[in-house]
């Protein structure tokens, strides 16, 4: 019997000790010196890759936001967001909470329609989409084809929080930025060029725009 309460015993001590050892390592020193790594090495990243406007955080460079107009009923779940047409949109997508160059915004989904090509209720999306496109961007002298308008500008991304647009989408916008601004439209041209990233390390992916940074830009342009 003693035997066998000072086996026992030993074994308890023993866990205990390796249960201390593990949480001292893997529960403080390893997270310490991970955190400390990151912060030392990617501390952008690290942060979050957080923007910011004015000594602001604006928002994430990995999130996207929407540029929409506050509810005239913010209770009325059913009411349809107005874009704010004074800059430029993000592509489609239900899962982003709204924001005028603004740090207080939430996420509301993440995920994508899970609806196939041929499915009717995403084809009217779609069909809608474009058509608010072209409506949206007609300015003076100015009108987009349904050719014009490319895929990223009718579809959500897979997250549903894409930040990027790509180059063509922000361009069918320009004249409709400059209109609203009273700029001149090459100036605004110049401004998505600028704000334009392209293929990493010269072939993997496609050309880019982010939204929030070119938005950010088109304000401080404004009050030049």
């Amino acid at each position: 019997m003693n035997n066998s309460v000072a086996s026992t015993t030993r074994l308890l001590w023993a866990s205990l000790r390796a249960l201390l050892v593990l949480t001292l390592l893997c529960g403080v020193l390893y997270p310490l010196t991970v955190t400390g790594v990151a912060q030392a090495l990617f501390s952008d990243k690290a942060n979050g890759s957080e923007i910011t406007s004015e000594g602001k955080v604006a928002g994430s460079e990995l999130i996207g936001q929407t540029y929409n107009f506050p509810k005239e009923n913010p209770d009325d779940a059913e009411e349809a967001p107005r874009p704010d047409l004074r800059w430029f949109q993000p592509r489609p997508s239900n899962g982003l909470g709204t924001n005028s160059v603004n740090p207080r915004y939430s996420l509301i989904l993440s995920g994508a329609t899970n609806r196939s090509g041929d499915n009717d209720e995403l084809i009217q999306w779609v069909k809608d989409a474009k058509k608010a496109v072209i409506t949206d961007n007609t300015a003076r002298g100015y009108a987009p084809r349904p050719s014009d308008v490319p895929a990223d500008a009718v579809t959500s991304s897979a997250s549903g929080l894409d930040p990027h647009i790509s180059p063509e989408f922000a361009r069918i916008q320009v004249h409709r930025i400059a209109e609203r601004h009273s700029l001149g439209v090459q100036r605004v041209e110049e401004l998505v060029e600028d704000h334009t990233d392209g293929r990493v390390l010269g072939f993997m992916g496609e050309p880019r725009v982010n939204v929030l940074k070119l938005n950010i830009a088109l304000r401080e342009l404004i009050a030049e």
